[in-house]
Parts: structure tokens; sequence; C-alpha cells
């Protein structure tokens, strides 16, 4: 795997999300994506997929609500797996279940797309190296087209054995209700970069990655913010390489107006649509 999510690479860690059951979501997780528990307790679940490094955390809120449409928020967030021969293997394990899903060819990528049980959107993908990828005036070239199937499973050389050590949350994709007021956010106030445009949707990265966030309007441009007890995203985090790039972003935010909360290991801000972020070092 490329050093496209690690320092000095500023990238997306951990993503938290509301589930209606606990249990159910857990079993779920582990059994159709591969988790590992980290920590549990009766409303909460950390994820990880080496033992170490929460990926993925599943809060069940009091009073919790199904997930509500033509809002902002979560569209999918997506794990990035190390090889194609850990896609492949992905990919049977999840024929052989006979769960539903997608499957598309971007270029840049091959990828996987499926819910969980409540409805929250899901990116299971592998990178094709980055030399493979096409740039043009600072653009990346990305499509969506038909994915090859049986060469990908023809790569598949064992049993599928859960998420591999090295899977890494790739990127987020969200749901917003402005396009130009939730870009200038994430590139003059968190220092992305626009790597991409698709109809109603712009793709952010930083370091030369095809994307590490994604924004869109596919939802209704103005589309409203969800209850906090509904089913979906809760927070996710980005990761900057010190504290002084942290701090630097800050001071942006600060000036663009955005909220900011100090809390005892990370700033807390939310973009204009508010999808809350968490900026860690």
């Amino acid at each position: 795997m490329e050093k496209f999510h690690q320092k000095p690479t500023v990238f997306v860690g951990e993503v938290n999300i509301n589930v209606k059951n606990l249990e159910s979501a857990v079993s779920f997780y582990q059994q159709m994506i591969g988790f590992q528990v980290l920590e549990k307790s009766h409303h909460r679940a950390v994820l990880t997929a080496d033992g170490q490094t929460p990926l993925l955390t599943l809060e069940q809120p009091v009073n919790v609500i199904a997930k509500e449409k033509r809002t902002t928020g979560l569209y999918h967030f997506a794990i990035l797996l190390p090889s194609r021969t850990d896609f492949a293997a992905f990919l049977r394990h999840l024929l052989q279940t006979g769960y539903p899903l997608g499957a598309a060819d971007h270029y840049v990528s091959e990828a996987l797309y499926l819910n969980d049980p409540d409805g929250n959107g899901i990116e299971v993908y592998r990178d094709r190296p980055s030399h493979e990828w096409t740039w043009k005036n600072g653009l990346v070239e990305m499509a969506t087209e038909q994915l090859d199937v049986e060469a990908i499973l023809a790569e598949s050389n064992g049993q599928w054995s859960g998420l591999p050590a090295g899977t890494v949350m790739g990127h987020i994709h969200l749901h917003v209700a402005d396009l130009p007021t939730v870009e200038e956010f994430y590139t003059n106030g968190l220092g992305f970069n626009v790597v991409s445009h698709y109809p109603q949707a712009v793709f952010l990265s930083s370091g030369g990655y095809h994307h590490h966030i994604a924004i869109n309007t596919w939802q209704g441009v103005g589309a409203k913010r969800p209850a906090q007890n509904s089913i979906g995203l809760n927070w996710f985090s980005i990761i900057y390489p010190d504290a002084a790039a942290r701090d630097a972003v800050v001071k942006k935010l600060q000036q663009l107006g955005a909220p900011v909360e100090e809390e005892s290991a990370y700033y807390l801000t939310s973009d204009p649509s508010g999808n809350r972020i968490r900026l860690v070092v």
C-alpha cells in the first residue's frame, strides 16, 4: 500500500456512526465485513482491522430513530484493502454470502458498495498503483465503469479470514447542502485540494491521492441536517502530521468563522452542512 494514509499526508482516520441495534450491527461488521472488536460496552463498540487502530465505532443512541431521507451526512465510508488479492478474497466472500452489493471500476480503484442493515453506506476497495492514475491540469481522471469480476476472482488464492492488518479508512463521502460553501471549508479551512469533479460532487485530497473526502448534493441542495439520534454519521476524524500543522488549520477555520472547540485530545469542528469532524494528531 502506498503512503497516502500516513505522515506527512493529511488523511481520514476513524469514523463514528449510529446504528439501531448494537449487537446485530457488531455481528454484521464482524461476519460480513471482517472487523475485530477492540472495545465494547452496552451502547458502543470500537472496531479495528489490526487489533490496535480504531477504524469504525458503532454507537446505539438513546431513542435511536431510523435513517432519515433527504438529509446531509454519510453517503459512505470507504475501507481500503492493501492489495488486489485481498480485494478478490473479500469479493468471493461477499458473493458466497449472497449479500446485495454494487461494483465499479473507477480507473484509480476497484470498488464494491453495500449498505449495513441500518442503511449506512459502505465502500470496500483497492487502489491501482498511483503511477497508473492519469492526471491533467491538477485533476485525476476517474469514472464509473463495469468491474471485471472474473479477472479479480482469478486472483483469489485463499480463504477469506477478515480484514487484513494493513486495512485503513481510505476515504469518506458526504452528503452536503451546498457545494461552494462546503468546498471552501475543506480547501481554505482544512487544507485539502480539489482533485476531481462529478455531477453535483467534488473530490478532495492531500498528498496527491485520488480523494480522501468527497462531497455531493445528491440529496438535494439545501438538504436538512439529520437528528442527533438518527442512524448515520456522528463524526469522523482527520489526522494531521503534527500539532503545528493542526494548529495552522484551526487558525484558518477560525478566520473562516467555522466552529472550533478544543477537547482534551482533539479539536472538534463541523462543516457548513453539519458534518462533525475531529482534528487529531
